[in-house]
Parts: structure tokens; sequence; C-alpha cells
């Protein structure tokens, strides 16, 4: 059965959506079965980087958390709706790869907010996800800090990638994050820097952060502006493949490939 690998943070911002939905599309450039599932409820993004907005995304996972549907109506096929532009995207035609978003809808987020949901129905959804869609991978874009779904993300993942940046709030969050996996047992802990600045030693701080949590570092992401004007308006690992950044999340997407 295909791997479940968890993304999250202690603090927003730290890019879990971009690198969620790269990793997902070179995953599936290599021909794995991939999907992707956004359970940063309060404030999804992930559909942005795919071309979704309210109209196209179609169900969505809060429809799902309510029992209106099934898992498998709101897995959007990424590869069958895929255009020419933009160019990044465009590489994913025919690829296998899906995409369950969450509700952009104010009312819908509202209701979620005051009414919560059942860890249980979230749980068995993307149990059922990974057998029905015969998935290699099941990626989950957490909400940042911890509460009850981020509990259960970690709790039954086979890898955790946790995103800081050199910051020392991320710093004492990480910490807190990591304790928390290890007492859950989760097999494989990674850490990924974001948004290092070009005058670091990347090395000298790849080896601080992995003496510090006793963890590996799967990679560093540079702070690039060229990333930020892209806007999440593209993939840009499959756009600019030859970009410092995009070799940097080519490379922690082969360090994960490598944990199986």
């Amino acid at each position: 059965m295909g791997k479940i690998v968890s993304i999250h943070s202690f603090r927003g911002g730290t890019g879990k959506s971009n690198t969620t939905a790269n990793i997902s599309s070179l995953l599936a450039m290599k021909g794995k079965r991939v999907a992707m599932v956004d359970t940063d409820i309060q404030s999804p993004g992930i559909h942005v980087l795919f071309g979704l907005d309210e109209k196209k995304m179609g169900h969505t996972l809060n429809e799902f958390l309510h029992g209106q549907v099934t898992i498998e109506e709101v897995a959007f096929n990424v590869g069958d709706h895929v255009t020419d532009d933009p160019p990044g995207r465009a590489h994913l035609k025919g690829k296998h790869l899906w995409l369950v978003p969450s509700s952009i809808n104010s009312g819908e987020i509202s209701k979620i907010l005051r009414e919560g949901y059942s860890v249980d129905v979230l749980n068995k959804g993307l149990q059922t996800l990974r057998k029905k869609l015969e998935l290699d991978y099941l990626f989950i874009d957490t909400h940042p800090g911890l509460n009850d779904e981020t509990l259960l993300s970690v709790a039954i993942s086979d890898t955790l990638i946790i995103i800081l940046r050199p910051d020392q709030q991320d710093f004492q969050g990480t910490a807190v994050t990591v304790d928390i996996a290890r007492s859950l047992d989760v097999p494989n802990l990674v850490l990924v820097v974001n948004k290092a600045l070009s005058k670091y030693d990347f090395k000298q701080m790849k080896e601080q952060i992995e003496a510090t949590y006793s963890a590996p570092v799967a990679g560093i992401l540079p702070l690039s502006e060229d990333m930020v004007d892209n806007q999440s308006s593209d993939i840009f690992s499959l756009r600019y493949p030859d970009h410092v950044w995009s070799k940097a999340m080519q490379g922690i997407t082969e360090n994960i490939l490598a944990l199986g």
C-alpha cells in the first residue's frame, strides 16, 4: 500500500503548500500515482497552484466530512484537466496526480470552525483514497500548529516532513513538533529548511540543524525572488527545472523516494 507523507510546520507562512505541490508533481512526473489532501481547512491554498477556484474544483473535503459525497468524488484528477498554459502544469497532462481540495467558501469554513469534524471520518477517507486510487504516495498538507487533525496526520504517516525557516520562533516550534512526532513513533522524520538567505553557508546550516534535532535535513530551499514572483500561478519546479530553487526541490524529492 502507498506511503502517507504529511507536510507540516509549527507556524504558518513556511511554504507547506508549495512544497507539497512541487514534490507531488515531481513524483507524478516520475510515473508515481500521487494524491494530495488539503487538510488546512481554515486557510486552504494548494488548489491555487493547480489553477482551481471555487467553480472549477467541484466537490471538496468539507462535503466529504459532512457526509455529502464520497472521498473519491472529491478527488480532482489534475492530469485530466491541465492545459498548455501555464507551461509548468502542462507537463502533468496524463499523469496520475489527484488533489482533494478544501472549500474556499467562507460559509463552509465557518461551519467547520463552528462545528468541527470527526477525525475518524477523515482517517477512513484517507485510507479509502489510498486504496481506491492505488496510490504510491498520499500527501497531507496539514494545518500549522498542533490540533486533533494534525496529530492524526502525524500518527498515520510513514514520513513526516517538517518545514522550518531559519528563524528563532520556527526553531523552538519545530523542537516541540519533533518531540511529538517521536512520541507517536513516526517511522521517518525529515526536515526541510525554506527561505534560507543566499549569504548562509548551507552545508554548515544543514549540519547544525541535524545536530540540534537529531533528524536528517532533506534539503534547504533558498529564498528566491523568482519563486515569490511566480505568485503560486504555476508549479515552479516544472516550469523552471534548472533554477537553483528547483534543483533543491528535486533533491528533496529524491530523498523522499529513497525512504521507500
